[in-house]
């Protein structure tokens, strides 16, 4: 067997060397939680953008350029009206937009809306009446893209 001996005070041992510095940094944990943390950030983003659950209808229309707070009213297959996630009845959503565009105090605000496909037309129709009513002249439609 042979010995590295080299810097050492010739007493014999180890009392006079030292230990190199390793200077490789190990990132194969690092790796690995980043790695869980991809996993975690893909499996919980769709979550965060879905507010009332609908079949929406799907077009080959181009998407529109979203505000950061948009004001969204969606119509389930049930016929129930929600104002971005809060359910209101049909009777009370024009006194409730009109408060909404005065506390943002947005004369040509942009309202999205979101139907079920299979929802009655007459149903969406009158949302749409309600929101004319309401003072909203710019109203976009959602779709999903047409995947064929």
């Amino acid at each position: 067997m042979a010995m590295n001996v080299a810097g050492s005070s010739g007493g014999g041992g180890r009392r006079g060397r030292r230990r190199a510095v390793m200077a490789e940094i190990n990132v194969t944990p690092m790796v690995d939680v980043m790695l869980v943390l991809l996993i975690i950030f893909m499996v919980s983003a769709p979550l965060l953008t879905v507010g009332v659950p609908l079949d929406l209808p799907q077009t080959q229309a181009k998407s529109l350029d979203q505000d950061k707070n948009p004001l969204t009213l969606s119509v389930n297959l049930k016929g129930q009206i929600f104002l971005n996630d809060n359910e209101i009845a049909l009777n009370d959503l024009v006194p409730k937009l009109k408060a909404i565009t005065d506390a943002r105090s947005g004369l040509d605000e942009r309202i999205f809306v979101r139907g079920d496909k299979k929802v009655d037309y007459g149903t969406v129709m009158r949302v749409m009446g309600r929101l004319s009513a309401a003072g909203f002249r710019r109203v976009a439609l959602v779709t999903e893209v047409d995947q064929g």
